[in-house]
């Protein structure tokens, strides 16, 4: 059998010939999956072999999450057939993944903050001798898994609360291992992380596939595929369109195998607003976050606040909203100087934001779309300023469903059941009810996929074009190019230099690490 469906897009790569020297650890073929009227998987096939990176990628809605949470046993497939080192074998838990050998290790660390590193390690998997912990075996274990992960032995006994977010992760790897993993799922695993600890991740990738674990990597930073990667597999509308070598591909065919589609790359020429800026601030400043950072947007104009993870940009735009309160200078509004107390104040004053932290910010998960679009905007939506009018809600969310192609049945689907680019869509909506004079946003297309990116732009372009003054704040270095107007970079806290539109990323970049500074 091909390793690879027929069904590719006309004119991909070949998918590689299956290779008969490697040794095969888990495969799928014929996968489905369906939820009520949502067909998930339609049809998918995998092979991971021993000791590869194997990378899944497809938008989001693609099928990748529910493909790895039957691998997890979080799921189980309607049909098909998963065998694991050749015997078949039937997933109904986590337990049942766990004792064959399967993992995951998601984006955040499921971690308990206020135990140990070794308490995390072995909780639930204490090694026991007549009915007691071992603590001799478990503590050599906890030394043997911490040194393969590239932590020091004396991070044992450390709690978890004084690691940063990309030793926690490590952590989370070495708990997953602790369970003997063969096969290890990590899933958006730098989607968090800065450049300096990606490569820390990189080299314990490195050295688990080095000693025979399988990794099953997701991402939607489709360059990091090409340090990190030995193989691709591309899901589209819950199918496996294919598996390649990683050499055989780039990040442009990737993303055309991802939309199914060829990229044409168009121009934007609309033209430079020249209006009075809306939004000023001025020699702004918080202790110990930022100072004199000095940014205008002008009505119908793209901003963008450029920095590295640590930079204080995230901290400008929530000063912005009145999530914090600024120590020094001055926001100004169509030139009245302003000061929000809070997001309420702020939200009166005409200004909206769109938080980086989707889930614990932005949304009610378990809650309709409905709910959350119309969730904050009682008074518009409501009758006599005390009871929800559903009809007006129903009646908003299908509209914003529409304008914003947010991709769901019907409004009243949970938005936790929805992918991350149309939940973040859901999420944009409530921020526009109430047609905001500036909106704010933070990294407004973290943790989604290319093609739910580029959507999300075109709305950004298009609210803009209406007139709104939009500020966007973002460590994306190609979508702050690629979306502004003009693009501001902070460092250590301040605005630095400016860039209309042609910059280069290099050219960012340096501006970023200090280097033009330097060399002027």
């Amino acid at each position: 059998m091909s390793e690879t469906p027929d069904t590719r897009t006309p004119g991909a790569p070949a998918p590689e010939s299956r290779d008969t020297a490697a040794v095969v650890r888990l495969t799928v073929r014929g996968v489905s999956k369906r939820f009520g009227a949502v067909r998930a998987i339609r049809n998918a096939d995998l092979s991971v072999h021993a000791g590869e990176v194997h990378a899944l990628v497809g938008e989001n809605g693609a099928g990748k999450s529910t493909l790895i949470k039957i691998f997890a046993g979080a799921e189980t497939a309607d049909t098909g057939e998963l065998t694991f080192e050749s015997q078949p074998v039937t997933i109904r838990s986590t337990a049942d993944a766990i004792g064959l050998g399967i993992a995951t290790v998601y984006q955040e660390p499921q971690l308990f903050r206020d135990l140990t590193v070794a308490e995390n390690i072995f909780t639930g998997r204490e090694i026991t001798r007549r009915g007691k912990v071992d603590w001799a075996a478990q503590n050599a274990k906890v030394v043997e898994l911490l040194e393969l992960i590239g932590l020091p032995a004396r991070y044992a006994t450390v709690p978890v609360s004084e690691l940063s977010i990309a030793e926690q992760q490590q952590v989370s790897i070495a708990k997953a291992l602790a369970g003997d993993a063969r096969v290890l799922i990590l899933d958006e695993p730098s989607a968090i992380l800065t450049d300096t600890e990606i490569q820390v991740l990189f080299g314990v990738v490195r050295r688990l596939a080095a000693s025979g674990v399988s990794i099953v990597y997701i991402s939607h930073r489709l360059d990091e595929l090409f340090v990190i990667a030995d193989r691709v597999t591309v899901m589209r509308d819950g199918e496996t369109l294919g598996t390649w070598r990683i050499g055989e591909l780039t990040v442009r065919r990737i993303v055309e195998l991802m939309v199914g589609g060829i990229l044409e790359d168009t121009p934007d020429e609309h033209p430079l607003p020249t209006a009075e800026p809306r939004l000023v601030l001025e020699r702004l400043g918080l202790d110990g976050e930022f100072a004199d950072v000095d940014v205008a947007v002008r009505p119908g104009e793209i901003v963008s606040l450029y920095g590295l993870v640590g930079s204080g940009a995230a901290e400008i735009g929530e000063t912005v909203y009145g999530m914090r309160r600024a120590t020094a200078g001055r926001i100004l509004l169509d030139g009245r100087p302003i000061a929000p107390r809070s997001p309420r104040e702020a939200k009166k004053l005409g200004i909206a934001l769109l938080p980086a932290d989707r889930k614990g910010q932005g949304m009610f998960a378990f809650q309709s779309i409905a709910f959350n679009i119309s969730a904050g905007h009682l008074p518009l939506l409501s009758r006599r300023g005390v009871w929800m009018d559903r009809r007006r809600e129903r009646e908003v969310a299908r509209d914003f469903i529409k304008r914003l192609s947010v991709k769901t049945p019907h409004e009243r689907q949970p938005v936790s059941a929805m992918s991350g680019g149309n939940a973040q869509k859901v999420v944009l909506a409530r921020q526009l009810v109430e047609r905001p004079e500036v909106l704010v946003l933070v990294e407004p297309t973290q943790g989604v996929d290319v093609g739910a990116k580029e959507e999300i732009h075109k709305i950004i372009r298009g609210l803009a074009d209406e007139g709104t003054a939009v500020l966007i704040v973002t460590s994306d270095l190609a979508e702050a190019i690629r979306v502004s107007d003009r693009l501001q970079v902070v460092r250590a806290g301040r605005t630095t230099v400016e860039f209309g539109r042609g910059a280069t990323q290099s050219d960012v970049l340096a501006a970023a690490a200090g280097a033009l500074e330097e060399a002027a």
